[in-house]
């Protein structure tokens, strides 16, 4: 009776483990499906608001700033895994709870056009595997500039302004 407890245990052990990479694989199948239908891309992706967005190097931040009104000029961050310019110093929580709420891990406030208040109903599961695939990208090292404070020049040549009517 030990012997084939012991074996269907030790069975289930090993499809556990089997499975594993399968439901990694899975999450970042996805999360790329749900940062593709969140539109992640659009504000994060190089050349996207030029009309040629970068295929070659997504999520890695916005060459436009948004200037808002009394906010300042912000910028679509990097969001590949790059530990210097990116997201690859950030654990999983400051990362999830960055785009369900809207604040960084240092405390910075995101600006108001990132639907954050929408990412807040995405289940546990979901948020996890947006966060595998972003983990999934090859880091690019690319720094993109950070937000300026109301009135102060952007540092950068594109620029969309949003003004409220």
């Amino acid at each position: 009776m030990k012997r084939h407890l012991c074996a269907a245990l030790s069975a289930a052990c090993v499809a556990a483990v089997a499975a594993a990479p399968a439901r990694a694989q899975d999450d970042v199948a996805r999360g790329k499906y749900l940062v593709t239908i969140m539109g992640c891309g659009d504000c994060h992706t190089p050349g996207y608001f030029l009309g040629k967005p970068d295929l070659a190097h997504p999520l890695s931040g916005s060459d436009v700033g948004f200037a808002m009104p009394g906010l300042g000029i912000h910028w679509g961050p990097n969001l590949t895994p790059d530990a210097e310019t990116g997201l690859g110093k950030w654990s999983d929580e400051q990362i999830i709870t960055a785009f369900r709420t809207g604040v960084t891990p240092t405390g910075r406030p995101l600006i108001p056009m990132m639907p954050y208040g929408d990412f807040v109903a995405l289940t546990d599961q979901d948020a996890r595997a947006v966060v595998a695939y972003l983990r999934s990208l090859p880091p690019v090292r690319r720094l993109v500039p950070g937000p300026t404070q109301p009135g102060e020049k952007a540092p950068a040549p594109y620029m969309a302004v949003m003004m409220p009517q």
